[in-house]
């Protein structure tokens, strides 16, 4: 099951690499009528929650760039943005890299309890390591939708 896992995580990352890889700066950057965020947002917001759910409910080394949480986390947007984001390019560097370590340090940790559960607005308790990865996979899902949804109104 655990190979499954790890495999659903780097076709999920792959997928979202993929629906960005050819954009322009500009075109990441565009926030169309009726949005909050771009797609650069999107991004860093999907590396932000992953490190957080794979690295800081895991007691492990969080690698998260200066400012991120400033960026992209909860309730922020690109017009209230106060320093520079990273490129797309940066972004896409983070976001490859991510898996690889998630996988490098958790993959035999996946049943293992967390120190702090994480209870959501739904009431699901996310409980183990294995489930903040599988619900991180939904997650990102979520945003790369929107990416997509942030392509077609933006074009």
């Amino acid at each position: 099951m655990k190979d499954f896992l790890f495999n659903q995580l780097k076709v999920v990352r792959t997928n979202t690499i993929n629906a960005v890889k050819e954009l322009s700066e500009s075109q990441v950057d565009s926030v169309p009528e009726g949005f909050s965020n771009n797609i650069r947002w999107n991004l860093g917001h999907v590396y932000l929650v992953q490190e957080r759910f794979a690295f800081g409910f895991t007691q492990e080394p969080i690698q998260m760039p200066d400012g991120f949480t400033d960026l992209f986390g909860k309730d922020t947007k690109p017009s209230e943005w106060k320093i520079q984001p990273p490129t797309l390019s940066e972004l896409i560097k983070l976001l490859d890299d991510q898996t690889n370590r998630i996988k490098e340090k958790l993959l035999n940790r996946l049943d293992e309890a967390v120190v702090n559960p994480l209870t959501m607005p739904s009431g699901l308790t996310l409980k183990t390591i294995g489930e903040f990865l599988t619900f991180s996979m939904y997650h990102e899902g979520m945003h790369v939708q929107t990416i997509k949804m942030l392509k077609k109104f933006s074009s």
